[in-house]
């Protein structure tokens, strides 16, 4: 017997009975399932190793993670004041495992630990920590307009003429007070070496003035020998000649000297030349250093100069002020 079912068109035969047996049935597929990623991990690890750059109440704020405690910690820059060193400085001082710490361009040059934060934070830049590389991307600030740029500028000529005249005195007394210290370590240095200079000294003196006694004992003896050989040997006529003779040969060697040394032959030129022979040689001997000498001496000499305007700029000062109490 044929049976309709869902289908009219779809014939299919009845069970027997004692023959039926009840359908077997498949087992259906798991429903596939759904597994939710956890985001948060995700974002608090950014958030975590990410550095950011915010502006709070006109100044900026850099936040950033510390290697060594995992915190999170805010500096507050002063874009005219702090330099990239200075930054730099602070990061390392807050955490003592920051052992090196550099800023470079998006690029990758190198900037100058001299180099004002303003300028810094006009680009995006990258921070290395303990060789670790981090993207600084820094908010567009708005370009400001010439009349907010004048009076930028005179505000801070102001604040600095406000600064120079009520620390004018302290910084003058710093200076004067750093330039003694600077003079006392010089003379500290040159105390040595200024023995040793006067021990060289005096024998260089003494080898010249010994070779000008020389000189005059050889000129002596010249003298004699042309007088005796005129007047005892042979007469004047036969003598005229020789001494001419000895006159031009003498006019021969000055002018020789001129050509090596190029200074007239002069007493005091020739004993001068003939002293700083016999003192540089002297100085090899002993292992003096002249140019050291000559450098220490150099620096003594401006220290006391600045020393010496740094005191009358501060007497000028007391005097103008001593003129406005007395008005």
């Amino acid at each position: 017997m044929l049976q309709r079912g869902l289908w009219p068109w779809r014939a299919r035969l009845l069970p027997t009975p004692g023959t039926w047996r009840p359908a077997r049935l498949w087992p259906l597929p798991p429903p596939p399932q759904v597994r939710a990623v956890n985001f948060a991990h995700f974002f608090l690890f950014f958030s975590l190793t990410e550095i950011t750059v915010n502006y709070r109440h006109g100044l900026p704020l850099v936040t950033l993670t510390l290697p060594s405690r995992k915190e999170r910690c805010q500096f507050v820059v002063k874009p005219m004041l702090s330099t990239v060193g200075s930054f730099l400085q602070d990061l390392q001082n807050e955490d003592k495992g920051i052992k090196t710490a550099a800023i470079f361009t998006a690029d990758g040059n190198t900037i100058s630990a001299s180099t004002l934060m303003d300028i810094l934070l006009m680009n995006d830049f990258k921070l290395v920590i303990n060789k670790i590389a981090y993207d600084v991307q820094c908010p567009k600030r708005e370009k400001p307009s010439n009349e907010h740029t004048a009076e930028m500028e005179h505000m801070k000529s102001l604040v600095h003429r406000l600064f120079t005249i009520l620390h004018l005195e302290e910084s003058q007394k710093k200076r004067e007070h750093h330039l003694l210290e600077k003079i006392d370590h010089l003379k500290e240095q040159l105390q040595p070496l200024e023995q040793v200079k006067a021990g060289i000294e005096a024998h260089s003196e003494a080898k010249t003035s010994g070779l000008l006694w020389a000189g005059l004992a050889l000129l002596s003896i010249q003298g004699g020998a042309l007088a005796w050989l005129t007047w005892w040997v042979y007469s004047w006529d036969i003598m005229e000649p020789v001494t001419y003779f000895i006159t031009f040969a003498n006019s021969m060697v000055f002018f020789a000297y001129f050509i090596v040394t190029r200074q007239d032959y002069t007493y005091s030129a020739v004993k001068s030349r003939q002293f700083l022979q016999f003192f540089h040689k002297k100085s090899k001997q002993q292992h003096f250093d002249v140019q050291q000498y000559n450098k220490l001496k150099e620096d003594l000499a401006k220290a006391k100069e600045s020393l010496k305007q740094a005191r009358h700029s501060l007497y000028l000062q007391m005097q103008v002020e001593e003129l406005n109490e007395k008005n």
